[in-house]
């Protein structure tokens, strides 16, 4: 019986329980060894998730939760959530470059930033959810589950330290910073185009970059 199968899941939020994670890692790196690619795994917080059940009620918090964990699942399109701590989630994306993660997670984070109409006990709450996150990936981060996860963990503490509310990769990348500058619209124009291409975002980038290059070749270094 798969991992799917036995339906281990969080009952508050729906995810699957993080008993579930290594069995899942496995079965897509195994299917990564035989058709080449890479898996992209993101660990994702909520900032500050006490204060927003303090200031407005455990039974919001618990919408919050929801919530957030059905934009991650969305987020994850043939992938899967896994509910790791508290506040904490994890998401798998198959066959996904870790900078196209990162742009999908970016263009969550922005939505989520802004307030949200939660409904809870009868009344409708205005929340805003800010997170942040670490995006690692096999097998450029690690041949095992937990040294990937690890490169997620170790991102997203750079996220939470560097002023919260931000997506880490697990290196110091320049596309981190140049990606946070994005506009809204670049980066949903840049989700419709990926699809109608029917290629990854990250592709679409590097092709910008090429045409960049030719247009400005770089000046030869004086010897």
């Amino acid at each position: 019986m798969s991992w799917r199968e036995g339906e281990n899941r969080d009952e508050l939020t729906g995810a699957y329980a993080f008993e579930a994670f290594a069995e899942a890692f496995d079965g897509a790196t195994a299917q990564v060894d035989e058709d080449g690619g890479s898996i992209t795994l993101a660990s994702v917080d909520i900032d500050n998730f006490k204060a927003i059940n303090e200031r407005h009620g455990r039974e919001v918090g618990d919408q919050v939760l929801r919530h957030l964990a059905k934009t991650l699942a969305e987020a994850a399109r043939k992938g899967a959530l896994f509910r790791h701590r508290r506040d904490e989630f994890i998401v798998l994306f198959p066959n996904t470059e870790k900078e196209e993660a990162f742009l999908i997670l970016e263009r969550m984070r922005a939505k989520l930033d802004a307030d949200q109409s939660l409904e809870a006990e009868g009344k409708t709450a205005r929340v805003s959810i800010p997170i942040s996150a670490g995006v690692a990936s096999y097998p450029e981060d690690g041949s095992r589950s937990d040294d990937v996860l690890r490169k997620a963990g170790e991102a997203l503490h750079r996220a939470k330290t560097g002023g919260r509310n931000r997506i880490c990769l697990s290196k110091q990348e320049r596309m981190v910073t140049k990606t946070s500058h994005y506009t809204k619209r670049q980066l949903e124009a840049l989700a419709e185009l990926a699809k109608r291409q029917g290629v990854g975002e990250a592709v679409l980038l590097r092709e910008a970059l090429d045409d960049l290059m030719r247009k400005y070749p770089p000046v030869p270094r004086a010897r």
